[in-house]
């Protein structure tokens, strides 16, 4: 909780430390596909918008890039299997406070594309390895960020047609349901968590 990233090994050992002392706090949703780059939300503080911040995924590796992604909060930044896109949830396109949709941004910068228009308040669009599929969450219409204990909705969506969830899943969950990628290799499941009820 000191608003880091480190790079450690699976099988253990000491870590290093890969963002600067910049007294900004660094939340980290994406690798590169090359495994060379890292890319995650910038804040300067909860009450400002997070950044899409790019940096090499070694210490010291070089300087850390900011993409112009416009106004509004950004979140959940990954990178697509080829490496052309980086994909997260932005309020740039919303309606009201806190209205995140989906979108994605070519790697290196560019415009920022919408993925799907909706009512509900989308994030965390992550693809399936295959590229063929994706999977996100839905919280209610005035949802601001992405809080727990709300009824919301997992949707799997064709990557050839977002508008048209092919399965829905409701559930009580939010904050921590589908907040990274989870994909199986084979891109045949997900994976998300549901909050168990207790009476």
């Amino acid at each position: 909780m000191d608003g880091h990233i480190y790079r450690g090994a699976l099988t253990g050992g000491p870590v290093t430390k890969l963002t600067a002392d910049d007294d900004r706090w660094h939340f980290l949703h994406g690798v590169s596909p090359d495994g060379t780059r890292i890319a995650y939300v910038e804040l300067e503080g909860f009450e400002h918008p997070g950044r899409l911040a790019i940096a090499p995924a070694v210490e010291g590796g070089g300087p850390v890039t900011v993409l112009d992604t416009g106004d509004g909060h950004l979140d959940g930044p990954e990178w697509s299997p080829d490496g052309r896109w980086l994909l997260c949830n932005t309020e740039h396109f919303g309606t009201a406070p806190g209205h995140a949709q989906l979108a994605r941004i070519p790697d290196g910068g560019g415009e920022l594309e919408q993925l799907v228009k909706s009512d509900s308040v989308d994030w965390f669009p992550h693809l399936s390895p295959d590229a063929r599929l994706a999977s996100y969450i839905a919280f209610p219409a005035g949802t601001i960020g992405h809080p727990a204990d709300l009824d919301v909705e997992v949707r799997l969506v064709s990557t050839d047609d977002w508008a048209t969830p092919l399965r829905r899943y409701p559930l009580f969950g939010g904050q921590g349901t589908l907040n990274v990628n989870s994909w199986a290799p084979d891109s045949s499941r997900f994976a998300f968590v549901a909050y168990p009820i207790t009476h």
